[in-house]
Formats: structure tokens, sequence, C-alpha cells
């Protein structure tokens, strides 16, 4: 009995956090404006991202490849 009324005090807890930090959304017309200058697209390095991940995956097995050997 004692472990549902902390289960339940943390769930009710939890869920008055997140319905308080909930974001008001901006009015319809504010939805349509474009993004403000100085923010940088991420598609032109988009293909640098890929090489680095991929490079790091392949990093990654062979060093669990080598621990598990």
């Amino acid at each position: 009995m004692q472990k549902k009324n902390v289960f339940a005090s943390i769930l009710v807890f939890f869920v008055g956090f997140m319905a308080l930090a909930q974001e008001d959304l901006p009015p319809p017309e504010a939805m349509n404006t474009p993004p403000p200058p100085g923010q940088l697209p991420i598609d032109s390095n988009i293909v640098i991202l890929l090489v680095v991940a991929l490079g790091f995956g392949i990093y990654k097995s062979y060093q669990y490849s080598r621990r598990n050997a």
C-alpha cells in the first residue's frame, strides 16, 4: 500500500509539473513569419555531419569488437 501511495504522489507531481511547463503557442500570424536573420540553416553542412557521424560509428564499433575479441 505504501508503494502505491508513493507512486501516486510522484505521478501527480510530475503530471502537474508537465502541465505548468507547457509553453503557450504564439498567435497564428506569428507562426507564418520567417525566422529572423542570423540563424544558420542546417542543410549547408549536413554532409559533413553525416561523415563525422559515420566515422564515429565505425570507431565505436571497432572499439567494441576489439574489447570483445
